[in-house]
């Protein structure tokens, strides 16, 4: 008498597995994927020496001098894009949100043209935070040259599509009251926003607005790779140069920077109640 296996469903799980291991070939034989070449001799070498050096951070003054210097850019990079985000997703979201909408009072339905007006401005938004910032900085390098111009350009236009839908979602989510009163007796769209759906949502409409100013903090280290300036920029420059202590001197800024961004979250949230 045989003895029962000790796994009875073991051909079906083998069986999935070899299926998956015959799907992915393909995919991994299309990609050109070769792990062996992180063994090759002359790459361990290198790696072994860029990581002795990454342990190592770089503390040389006029280095240090100079990370300051790209950090305040970085700092300032992500700050006026995502300003001039908010001058395109506040009007955008005031648009889109059919909260405050004055043609759906009394009837609850928006009248056809106002609701063909958001439809398009929401579909404007979907192709500008669709094309991630790494793509507008490559577009605008080529039409501004090289440098923060570029970035500042291109955290504005993939944020203000991200930053209008969230925002109109939150003001969705909003109790309705206080904003159809005001519309009802004559108010315009901002004043409601204002008075009416501001300040139930300002908490989180705030919290979200520095996530993303954190996201844009992160995005100019990307997109410095392509020349839009920032400790990205400089970053690129001592990769190609496998200056490992320099690069762990940036990354621990990027640290630092976002802990900042996390501790004005936090304080603006108190202060907000």
């Amino acid at each position: 008498m045989n003895a029962a296996h000790p796994d009875p469903a073991w051909r079906g799980r083998v069986s999935a597995t070899l299926v998956c291991l015959l799907l992915l070939w393909p995919m991994l034989a299309a990609s050109e994927f070769k792990p062996w070449l992180l063994f090759d001799p002359q790459s361990l070498a290198a790696a072994g020496h860029f990581l002795s050096d990454f342990l190592r951070p770089s503390l040389e003054g006029e280095f240090l001098a100079m990370v300051l210097r790209e950090t305040w850019q970085t700092v300032a990079i992500a700050t006026a894009g995502l300003s001039l985000a908010l001058l395109g997703a506040i009007p955008a979201t005031v648009l889109i949100s059919e909260r405050l909408s004055v043609s759906r009072l009394g009837t609850g339905r928006m009248h056809p043209l106002a609701a063909l007006v958001r439809q398009l401005l929401r579909w404007v938004l979907v192709l500008l935070r669709s094309v991630p910032e790494l793509v507008w900085a490559l577009l605008f390098v080529r039409i501004v040259g090289l440098g923060p111009t570029a970035g500042v350009l291109a955290i504005a236009l993939a944020y203000s599509g991200m930053l209008a839908k969230v925002y109109a979602e939150i003001l969705e989510s909003s109790s309705a009251h206080a904003t159809d009163i005001l519309l009802a007796n004559g108010s315009g769209r901002l004043p409601a926003l204002l008075y009416g759906a501001l300040p139930e949502s300002s908490a989180e409409l705030v919290s979200y607005t520095v996530y993303r100013w954190e996201c844009a903090i992160r995005g100019s280290a990307v997109m410095g790779f392509v020349g839009a300036g920032g400790l990205g920029q400089r970053m690129e420059e001592s990769t190609k140069m496998m200056a490992g202590g320099e690069v762990s001197t940036i990354l621990i800024m990027f640290v630092l920077l976002v802990a900042l961004a996390d501790l004005v979250s936090k304080l603006l949230r108190r202060r907000l109640g």
